[in-house]
């Protein structure tokens, strides 16, 4: 309105001087018609809500249905209103979704449209910007701009069968070769007694039975907690790879995590790289424990990570050791296995915990990590690309 208000003045002036009554009358209806014209569409648009509805954690692979419905809760019609939702261009093949509609009293508009998650991550779903204008559209079009939602996509898991952490934990749920482990709640056999053994291994029942002293056999099993400790620092990744690397290390923990929950055993992880929904992007801590939420919280944690340390790899591990039980396992996951790294985890072993280095991506040097930690007796897994998580697959 106000680009033509110079010239609708000036009419007035030359109506109001000539004494023309359909000038003035013009003039006061072209007025009117703009003034309620602002008002209406100020007020209409206004009245404008929308909700957007969707799953809003994801699979690789999936399909993410959105709903996104326009209510006009006012009593006026909104002649036009146009809407644009931004959509994250690594999950939609168009970055806005956009329509123009009109929108009589109370009227409700639904609206679906997909995204596809192909890569993790945490991107944002919007803002949806609403925009409107007045009848003659001489005033500027009125935006709304409506905060965005998210959507979590996890990283891709690699089903595991045959991985072997090590542990010292008796009498828990897994299986182990070596017999001083013996779990006396898990009998597979029987065999008849010879001298030595102890007495409260015979089974009665079965010695009253055959008529002999039968002895029971235990299974051997341990217990498993362990700690997952994901090093995204870039410079511990080779140089040429390290966006995949680090992506390969995220697939790496959420796979090996997956496994231990699975077995239902204690597991917990300690990231250093970068957290968005965190207050100073330092990803939380998250302690040692079992089930199925403990696993949703560390895959919407890796979902977001992103790459960059704020604290180094070795310090992180001295500060996490220092606080874990006797005979937690620490996986360590990184890129490079030097001096210094393998020395760490030498002391942790010292202290009672045994340690476990996967190398994800292709490596400075296997043949010299191998041997400096084979000295360290530290045990250590290269993994090169996702296929070579096919060792852990048999």
């Amino acid at each position: 309105m106000a680009t033509f208000l110079p010239l609708l003045i000036v009419l007035m002036i030359i109506a109001a001087l000539m004494r023309d009554d359909f000038s003035l009358t013009l003039a006061y209806l072209f007025v009117g018609v703009t003034v309620i014209g602002t008002w209406w569409e100020r007020r209409s648009l206004a009245q404008v809500k929308h909700e957007r509805r969707y799953n809003e954690h994801a699979f690789l692979d999936e399909q993410v249905e959105i709903n996104l419905c326009v209510h006009n809760r006012g009593w006026l019609p909104v002649l036009w209103v146009g809407l644009q939702d931004s959509l994250p261009v690594a999950l939609s093949a168009s970055p806005f979704f956009q329509q123009v509609l009109s929108l009589g009293p109370g009227a409700k508009v639904n609206f679906n449209y997909s995204v596809y998650a192909k890569k993790r991550g945490y991107y944002p779903i919007g803002p949806l910007f609403i925009s409107g204008g007045d009848v003659l559209g001489l005033n500027k079009p009125q935006r709304l701009e409506n905060k965005a939602q998210h959507l979590t996509v996890y990283p891709k898991i690699i089903p595991l069968s045959s991985l072997q952490i090590p542990s010292r934990s008796p009498q828990g749920t897994l299986r182990h070769t070596q017999q001083i482990f013996e779990d006396p709640t898990r009998v597979f056999s029987k065999r008849e007694y010879t001298p030595g053994d102890s007495l409260r291994r015979v089974d009665w029942k079965a010695s009253a039975s055959s008529g002999r002293l039968q002895i029971k056999l235990f299974e051997p099993s341990i217990a498993l907690e362990a700690l997952i400790i994901l090093d995204l620092n870039t410079d511990n990744y080779h140089p040429k790879y390290y966006f995949d690397a680090t992506e390969l290390a995220i697939v790496i923990a959420a796979s090996v995590a997956s496994w231990i929950c699975e077995k239902r055993q204690t597991i917990g992880m300690k990231i250093n790289g970068q957290d968005p929904l965190a207050v100073d992007g330092v990803p939380p801590y998250m302690s040692p424990r079992k089930g199925q939420a403990q696993l949703m919280r560390m895959l919407e944690t890796l979902a977001r990570i992103q790459i960059g340390a704020k604290v180094s790899l070795i310090e992180m591990i001295h500060q996490q050791r220092h606080h874990l039980s006797w005979g937690t396992t620490l996986i360590v996951i990184t890129g490079k296995a030097d001096t210094t790294l393998l020395d760490e985890l030498f002391q942790a072993r010292r202290a009672g915990q045994n340690v476990m280095l996967i190398l994800a991506g292709p490596p400075f040097s296997v043949e010299d990590s191998s041997s400096r930690a084979a000295h360290f007796g530290i045990p250590v897994v290269a993994i090169r690309d996702e296929r070579g998580l096919d060792i852990w697959r048999k």
